[in-house]
């Protein structure tokens, strides 16, 4: 490999904000958000959270993709291929066979948004018991490799709100030992009720839009969505002639070791993660012109990771932003998203602005970035940092 990094040639998305790579990046730009009440499913939560969800019904997405009535495709599986089909497109890719080709998808929902809703009639409807194989996390992945024609590895990672970060991390592994020539690398997962409740039990949904690193942030908007990016080697970049849309320059995981659901006061896992993924990039931390952060707007996330980046940066934190308040925290497939957000950035040479921010955190020197920013952007720093202390952090480079 060269020290360019590995490429990324396509990527995909669907999420509260668009269902395509455009209409995501227009959202942006506008200062549009998706977060609204939640309506494909009922909850009692109805009237008192805000989620990021995307509009298009699980009937209208299997239409989309082509598949027959009696498919066993759950809202996760549906949404992951939605995304994924765009970033093969993306990437011109004419057949999945003509290269050794991976597939890693990462989620946490998994399949339980069916199967909390039909279990109570298993016994009694047989006409659900197609969805009984779905529940694993590793389903989701099997249908979107299969429904894209991918025969090669094919594999699930699931750490949490991290995952996705991680799927991409273990993509480019792959691709700099030259064990795969091409890795669709990404997440997805959709709302469910299991989820919205777990995150309402732990008292961490906010009853209105989330302000991430705001002095008076009251937590986490649940959002769902899908996004998938295709690497590939710089060899077959070039034996191709392929359009660069940008490069994966760096990547570090580190565990927090601290708690089961929280991060520790100084950040020790976001720390190490962002100071391993320089280290593989053999970047300073003056080299970051954007860091597209965790920020998910509880009271713990954000002091972490604010004084995480302190230590990073010291006095020169770069500008800095979470897009959470556009989708929501979409668990599992986060990472992935605000991966394409960050090439987004790049590409556009812009960063997001962190919407809904109004008084700044007392504990940190540190304001986000409130409206679009224009400036020239050669290397994004993206952190996911999930339950169990797993922090990762990617670095994307301009192509």
């Amino acid at each position: 490999m060269t020290d360019r990094g590995v490429a990324v040639t396509g990527m995909g998305i669907i999420s509260a904000i668009g269902e395509t790579v455009e209409e995501n990046l227009w959202s942006l730009l506008a200062g549009k958000h998706g977060l609204s009440r939640i309506a494909n499913f009922p909850t009692r939560l109805r009237e008192q959270i805000w989620v990021g969800e995307q509009k298009k019904t699980n009937d209208e997405l299997s239409a989309s993709l082509g598949l027959s009535e009696r498919n066993a495709f759950t809202r996760t599986a549906l949404l992951g291929a939605y995304a994924a089909r765009q970033a093969l497109e993306s990437a011109n890719m004419q057949g999945a066979h003509d290269l050794r080709t991976g597939f890693i998808s990462s989620t946490s929902v998994g399949g339980m948004d069916y199967t909390e809703r039909y279990g109570p009639t298993y016994l009694t409807s047989p006409e659900w018991h197609r969805y009984i194989p779905s529940h694993p996390a590793g389903d989701s992945s099997h249908k979107i490799a299969e429904y894209l024609g991918i025969k090669g590895l094919v594999t699930t990672v699931s750490t949490a709100c991290s995952s996705a970060a991680n799927a991409i991390m273990m993509g480019a592994r792959l691709i700099r030992s030259r064990r795969l020539d091409r890795v669709i690398v990404g997440g997805t997962d959709a709302l469910s009720k299991f989820t919205i409740n777990g995150f309402h039990t732990l008292m961490i949904l906010a009853d209105a839009p989330c302000q991430p690193f705001d002095m008076h942030r009251k937590g986490l908007n649940l959002g769902e969505g899908a996004a998938y990016l295709v690497l590939e080697s710089e060899e077959i970049v070039q034996r191709q002639g392929k359009k660069v849309l940008a490069y994966l320059t760096g990547y570090g995981n580190a565990n927090d070791a601290f708690h089961q659901t929280a991060s520790s006061e100084n950040g020790e896992g976001a720390f190490l993660a962002m100071q391993k993924a320089l280290a593989v990039a053999q970047l300073t931390p003056q080299a970051i012109d954007y860091v597209n952060a965790h920020g998910t707007a509880t009271p713990n996330n954000d002091l972490s990771e604010g004084r995480a980046m302190q230590r990073i940066f010291k006095s020169n934190v770069p500008p800095f932003s979470s897009t959470k308040p556009f989708t929501g925290h979409t668990l599992a497939a986060a990472g992935a998203i605000e991966a394409v957000y960050s090439i987004l950035a790049l590409q556009q040479d812009m960063v997001p602005p962190n919407l809904h921010f109004d008084t700044p955190m007392e504990e940190l020197d540190m304001i986000p970035e409130t409206a679009v920013r224009h400036r020239s952007l050669s290397h994004v720093l993206s952190n996911s940092f999930g339950f169990g202390g797993n922090c990762s952090s990617l670095i994307f480079s301009k192509a």
